[in-house]
């Protein structure tokens, strides 16, 4: 097995370089872009080749925005964290909507970026001990296809389909769905479907989990299928059965 693979993007030198040597010393192998015209070259061909990217927000030649967003039509699954100094909750509302799975304030902490890393990677099925990946499957607890009215779920295969035509999903919208799934008469809270999701303690708003059903809801459209989540007013979330 080999090293987990990190696309690091930082125009400041300095910082990229620190982030860099920090996680070699944990295993990793870091691929290092200054700007996101230099990421987006790096991140080109037929399959990624990476299984996480961390990148700034500010960047020369292709935003940090527009790199996530080229990332997420390129693979649907690859965890991305965004380093910024942007605070606001509109910032990170509007990074989730692009599909970024995590977002950490400057100035951070290299232990805190290690360790929701080491998250992003776990619920992925990629961490090991030794920063190597692992064939494991992220999210639930089932390892058998799931089906709720059109839609099939396989938790192994990390594969979603409405009638038989595949959705790509990111690793959270798909953790969610396979929760719902795996209960589909049970009306989920906000703190609960976090928990299932990320596979940590709630420790966001509720606009973070609002953000990514709407963002499945979005994907869901085109297959007329959106309404099959339903909103649970002062609840949650529960799935609509057959009515």
């Amino acid at each position: 097995m080999g090293a987990t693979r990190v696309l690091i993007v930082e125009d400041d030198a300095d910082i990229n370089q620190i982030v860099a040597t920090h996680l070699a010393r944990h295993g990793m192998a870091c691929a290092q872009a200054f700007s996101g015209s230099e990421a987006r070259l790096l991140a080109s061909g037929d399959a990624f080749p990476f299984d996480i990217v961390v990148s700034d927000l500010m960047l020369p030649g292709l935003s940090g925005e527009e790199l996530v967003s080229l990332i997420r039509e390129h693979d649907a699954r690859v965890p991305i964290i965004v380093i910024s100094a942007r605070t606001t909750t509109s910032d990170r509302i509007d990074l989730l909507k692009l599909g970024a799975d995590d977002y950490l304030t400057k100035p951070f902490d290299l232990d805190e970026l290690m360790a929701r890393i080491e998250v992003q990677l776990r619920h992925r099925g990629l961490a090991g001990a030794d920063g190597g990946t692992t064939d494991s499957a992220a999210g639930g607890t089932s390892t058998q296809a799931l089906r709720f009215r059109t839609w099939e779920l396989d938790p192994e295969a990390r594969t979603f389909a409405v009638a038989g035509e595949p959705v790509e999903l990111t690793r959270i919208e798909f953790n969610i769905l396979q929760a719902l799934m795996e209960h589909p008469r049970r009306v989920f809270s906000k703190q609960e479907l976090f928990e299932r999701a990320w596979g940590e303690p709630y420790t966001a708003d509720d606009n973070t989990v609002n953000v990514h059903v709407s963002n499945i809801r979005a994907k869901l459209r085109a297959t007329g299928t959106e309404g099959y989540i339903k909103t649970v007013w002062g609840m949650g979330f529960k799935l609509q059965q057959d009515e």
